[in-house]
């Protein structure tokens, strides 16, 4: 019997995030495994941070804004990276543009090596410290989980795929998201790292 599609999105946890979130990659390093524990499918969900600060009128993250709340969050992230046993180093450039492995990202979201991806990416950028936009650091990462990267690179930088990634970041915008990392199970919003078991939790509870 064909499950009814509503059932379905019961037990999904779509997790969205950038590259360039340094909460996003406590996350990416975590859901998966949580999400498997309890029956509950992860729908990977790239998209592009910056445009969504611009229309706050920021120009950067504000983490780098505000100094006071900058000056906390690193002092947070080696809190949180060794709660979660994440290796982690600050990153000497921050936020690192990320549009490639973006979207490398969109174009894979559906294939078996999604996650794979953006957790060695993810991990380049905030335990390596290393730049994670060229294409010969994309091209890096996705021969390292067994990828064929020349054509992986190739269809991400196609129009088409280009545009999965514009139309991402306004569905982002119109579903009200402002930061990440963010979490949606159906229509309900989860946000920040602390709310990843919230909402694998609440999934569960209406499976």
């Amino acid at each position: 019997m064909i499950q009814p599609a509503k059932e379905i999105t019961k037990r999904k946890v779509e997790f969205w995030f950038d590259f360039g979130s340094n909460y996003s990659y406590l996350s990416a390093m975590r859901i998966d495994d949580l999400a498997s524990k309890s029956g509950i499918e992860v729908a990977w969900r790239p998209f592009l941070l910056g445009p969504i600060f611009q229309s706050f009128g920021w120009n950067s993250s504000p983490f780098v804004l505000q100094k006071q709340k900058g000056a906390y969050t690193w002092k947070d992230m080696e809190r949180q990276a060794r709660k979660f046993d994440v290796a982690w180093t600050q990153p000497t450039t921050f936020p690192r543009k990320a549009i490639l492995p973006l979207r490398v990202a969109a174009l894979g979201m559906e294939k078996p090596w999604i996650g794979h991806f953006v957790r060695a990416t993810m991990v380049r950028n905030f335990a390596d410290d290393k730049d994670i936009e060229s294409e010969d650091a994309v091209r890096e990462v996705l021969a390292a989980i067994d990828v064929a990267a020349d054509e992986v690179i190739a269809q991400a930088q196609s129009d088409e795929n280009k545009a999965r990634l514009r139309q991402a970041t306004e569905t982002a915008a119109a579903r009200g998201i402002f930061g990440a990392p963010m979490f949606f199970v159906g229509d309900e919003m989860f946000w920040g790292n602390d709310r990843l078991e919230d909402a694998i939790d609440y999934a569960s509870s209406l499976a």
